[in-house]
């Protein structure tokens, strides 16, 4: 057997490496010891469970003071059996161990899922901002840095080194290593080591602070995605196989019409502002280099498009703009979604993303690898690609303006909930209030800029960008909504001032402590708003899993639930999961609208 050494918080800690079955007598010996809680953690071969060739290569336990790092190839069923004894273990991003192990060892997230502390759940609720944002992040080694010792070691960099020195990259280092490599065993044993010391540091303060409810329900929410996660939703290889060729087609073809102005390049920022500039539009935005600004936020209001590539119909469509976007645009989605799918798919043709449970500061949901909650809500091209298994229909519930509920319901605005009670749609009716009676599409389109302005943070500018709205006019739209839902303006100012003279935080209705910026104060209420729809999804999910609903779900976006159910019961299906994602907050109805969408989830969206 090996053993290794390494000081950690001015202790001396070991590391032992069983090489044969005789060794595992000390394993054994070191599980009966009694430790309640003891750290876990998996080595393999990338970051995409269900990908073909994906293996599971270590599996490490630890306390504050000794870890064992297991070959899974050699003694996969000692791991299993210490992973199903009666105790608690902790880990970091919990929801992919508990996948790997679910996957190759047959321990599954249902049976060690309530076994399981996450210490990247219990750092988010201590402080939920990333390092660039000037929190300690959620990455084992700066918490460990902060909370374990400052002089922990740098695991993933170490390993990094590793790889380079090997001729590895970041990427191909976690397969090419050889599994015997002295650095990379002592790291794979040192993270069990930190995962346990930082459990011991910042699980009392969760409950100090009085977030033990809400580590209570995230580590549930955790199992649930990481279930879904696991279903994971079939593809139509052959579809995305030819939306692939068909989107360099596309590519290719807007990059020719971006040749015809002088613009070789469509990612050159140089070219495309030159000949921007020559034909007589306007560049007012700088980058911090002092070049001309000609990102998607600049290039769309040009080619009369808004964020979800729908005209303007406020100005002639640049045809320079529209052939630079609608390039990068194919040449993106042939590569981030198309290319990915298949990358990304498992041997049965699913595809399996990344549902992130605390992902923001506000504690939204998000989907990576792919980026599916990144598609334009208009679109069905890409969402086609996923269908329902045989003899099923994609259904969906999607909550209605529940962004706006939620403003009206704490704000307590009069106006806001009486129209919400009434069931007018709250753009059309803001819009009369606004602009009068004979209020027009684009009136409405404001109007909608500026609710969700509200919510989101954004100011006149950003509201004139992607409506393409005189700003002037724009202002008084602003003046014109506060003048109608007075609450809402009273409410945002209440946050503001409270932040100003008191904590630099927002506290949720859930009890979530946002922290606030000194200089973005004014994301007081955007904060609060967001995080508590985030909440109210997630309490869905819990409360359709809890009436038997949990099955069909696919995958949570925004602020809709996608599913599938039986063919001949899809209709009764999606009925009960939009009364479940139902309730009332604060007075305010939370309604959603329940919908079946046929054979794929780009039915939902338009696709024939």
């Amino acid at each position: 057997m090996l053993t290794l050494t390494h000081t950690v918080g001015g202790a001396e800690c070991r590391i032992h490496i069983p090489e044969s079955r005789h060794d595992l007598y000390g394993f054994e010996e070191f599980l009966a010891q009694g430790d309640k809680v003891l750290g876990f953690d998996t080595e393999t071969t990338g970051l995409d469970v269900f990908t073909r060739g994906f293996q599971l290569r270590l599996a490490q336990f630890g306390n504050d003071r000794e870890a064992w790092v297991l070959r899974s190839d050699l003694f996969g069923d000692a791991i299993a059996r210490a992973l199903q004894q009666p105790r608690m273990f902790v880990m970091h991003n919990a929801a992919y161990d508990l996948l790997v192990v679910d996957r190759h060892l047959g321990v599954t997230v249902e049976e060690l899922g309530p076994h399981v502390f996450d210490t990247r759940i219990l750092s988010h609720l201590l402080d939920p901002r990333a390092e660039s944002e000037g929190g300690i992040g959620h990455s084992l080694k700066p918490l460990s840095a902060v909370y374990v010792d400052p002089e922990a070691p740098d695991t993933q960099g170490g390993l990094t080194a590793v790889f380079r020195s090997l001729g590895l990259t970041k990427a191909t280092g976690w397969a090419g290593i050889d599994i015997t490599n002295e650095t990379y065993l002592r790291y794979a044993g040192l993270d069990t080591i930190l995962v346990s010391r930082l459990f011991h540091e910042i699980g009392p303060l969760v409950r100090d602070v009085g977030l033990d409810h809400l580590s209570k329900f995230e580590h549930h929410l955790q199992l649930l995605l990481a279930i879904m996660q696991r279903r994971g939703m079939l593809l139509d290889v052959p579809y995305v196989e030819t939306l692939r060729e068909s989107l360099r087609v596309e590519a290719e073809q807007y990059r020719k019409a971006a040749a015809r102005y002088g613009v070789e390049n469509v990612n050159s920022t140089g070219q495309v502002a030159e000949a921007l500039l020559a034909m007589g539009e306007e560049l007012d935005e700088r980058t911090p280099s002092g070049a001309a600004k000609v990102d998607k936020a600049v290039l769309l209001p040009l080619a009369d498009l808004d964020l979800q590539w729908e005209r303007l119909d406020v100005r002639a469509p640049n045809p320079l703009a529209e052939a630079v976007v609608r390039a990068k645009r194919a040449e993106k989605w042939a590569t981030a979604y198309a290319d990915a799918f298949l990358e990304l798919a498992d041997d049965a043709g699913r595809l399996h993303p990344f549902i992130g449970g605390l992902q923001a500061r506000t504690a939204r949901m998000s989907i990576s690898r792919p980026p599916l909650q990144q598609l334009p809500s208009s679109d069905w091209v890409i969402r086609r690609a996923f269908v329902a298994d045989p003899g099923h229909t994609i259904v969906a519930a999607d909550f209605q303006a529940v962004e706006m509920r939620v403003l009206a319901a704490l704000s307590g605005d009069e106006t806001m909930k009486a129209a919400i009670t009434d069931g007018l749609d709250l753009h059309s009716f803001t819009a009369e209030r606004v602009f009068g009676p004979d209020f027009t599409k684009q009136h409405r389109k404001i109007a909608k800029a500026v609710g969700f302005g509200k919510v989101y943070g954004g100011g006149a500018t950003t509201i004139a960008r992607q409506t393409g709205a005189d700003i002037e006019a724009v202002r008084r739209a602003i003046t014109a909504y506060d003048d109608t839902f007075p609450g809402i303006k009273k409410y945002s100012r209440r946050l503001i001032n409270r932040a100003e003279y008191g904590r630099k935080e927002v506290v949720t209705p859930s009890g979530r402590h946002l922290p606030l910026d000194r200089d973005r104060l004014y994301a007081a209420t955007n904060y609060v708003v967001q995080s508590t729809a985030r909440d109210l999804l997630a309490q869905a999910i819990v409360d359709a899993h809890d009436a038997g609903l949990g099955d069909g779900l696919l995958l949570p976006v925004h602020d809709e639930l996608i599913a599938q159910a039986p063919a001949d019961s899809a209709e009764e299906y999606v009925r009960e999961l939009g009364r479940v994602m139902g309730s009332v907050f604060h007075g305010v109805q939370i309604a959603s609208d329940p919908e079946v969408y046929g054979p794929s989830w780009g039915h939902g969206y338009g696709a024939a």
